[in-house]
């Protein structure tokens, strides 16, 4: 498991307009990398929603916005300007990324168990490495608590 003060694996990716990009491309700044279960379900949205809202604020602060999941691009793309996010979103369908930061984990629902992605968010410092962690997010105030602690 993951945890804070390690390096970031730094895992490849693709973004919603179709580019490539690495965990390392950010270093020099702070970046929150954070992990979402599906793309256009209610709690992502409002999610992605609520780091958009927040997006300039933490641009003035020097810090750059990463949403992930197992979402294919063309998905992203369409979630992207269907509630026009201002984040940028990691493709992560092989699951490499997840991994990674171990957010693939069972989940269970009603008594079925299965594998998903545990809704996370990583700080990464400017170096590179975990700063903090918040682990099995609840989505009401979760981007303001980011940006407080980021920017702190």
């Amino acid at each position: 498991m993951i945890e804070e003060g390690q390096a970031a694996p730094d895992v490849a990716f693709e973004t919603e307009d179709g580019g490539a990009g690495r965990i390392s491309d950010y270093r020099g700044r702070k970046l929150v990398l954070y992990f979402y279960p599906k793309d256009d379900t209610s709690g992502c949205t409002r999610e992605a929603q609520d780091f958009s809202a927040l997006a300039d604020r933490f641009a003035a602060a020097g810090i750059a916005i990463l949403g992930a999941s197992k979402d294919s691009v063309k998905s992203h793309a369409k979630f992207v300007a269907k509630h026009d996010l201002k984040v940028a979103l990691a493709s992560d369908p092989e699951g490499a990324l997840c991994e990674a930061y171990g957010v693939w984990v069972e989940k269970s629902l009603y008594g079925r168990k299965y594998m998903g992605i545990e809704r996370a968010t990583f700080l990464i410092d400017a170096e590179g490495r975990i700063a903090k962690i918040w682990r099995k997010v609840k989505v009401a105030g979760h981007a303001e608590a980011v940006l407080a602690a980021a920017a702190a």
